[in-house]
């Protein structure tokens, strides 16, 4: 992360919406994103998740049920949810979750094909399935 400049596009708006399990992104300019819970456990930033560098990063697998029991303000610069399954220690900046929103169909389904490449699954129950490549990363309520 970088930090802040004048080039970031800063959340003029962020809104959790539980029963669809969606975090409503709205930008400077009238750019609007969805992101489903999922989606955003999946790519969290978390050093835990992603490695400390190329080729370290942990296949997310049974997300598909996780819910964001809250969201902490970091600074004037990113967010901390806290997810259902304990998950709490990603850090999503301005620009990432933009970058999230921006290419969430193509980041979607490069993870719906490594699921199914590795035979690993959305559910949290199942150890070995195919996976959904339908309501997964990008909502629409």
């Amino acid at each position: 992360m970088a930090g802040l400049d004048e080039n970031t596009k800063t959340p003029t708006e962020i809104k959790l919406h539980q029963k669809s399990r969606i975090l409503e992104l709205c930008f400077e300019g009238g750019e609007r994103f969805e992101l489903t819970y999922e989606f955003l456990r999946v790519f969290t930033p978390s050093a835990e998740a992603r490695g400390h560098g190329p080729g370290q990063e942990t296949l997310q697998v049974g997300k598909r049920d996780v819910g964001i029991d809250r969201i902490e303000p970091v600074g004037n610069y990113a967010i901390r949810p806290v997810f259902s399954d304990g998950h709490d220690s990603g850090l999503y900046s301005w620009d990432l979750l933009y970058n999230l929103g921006a290419h969430c169909e193509e980041l979607w389904q490069a993870y719906v094909d490594r699921l199914e490449k590795e035979g690993a699954s959305r559910d949290p129950s199942a150890s070995q399935a195919v996976p959904s490549k339908t309501h997964g990363g990008c909502g629409t309520r």
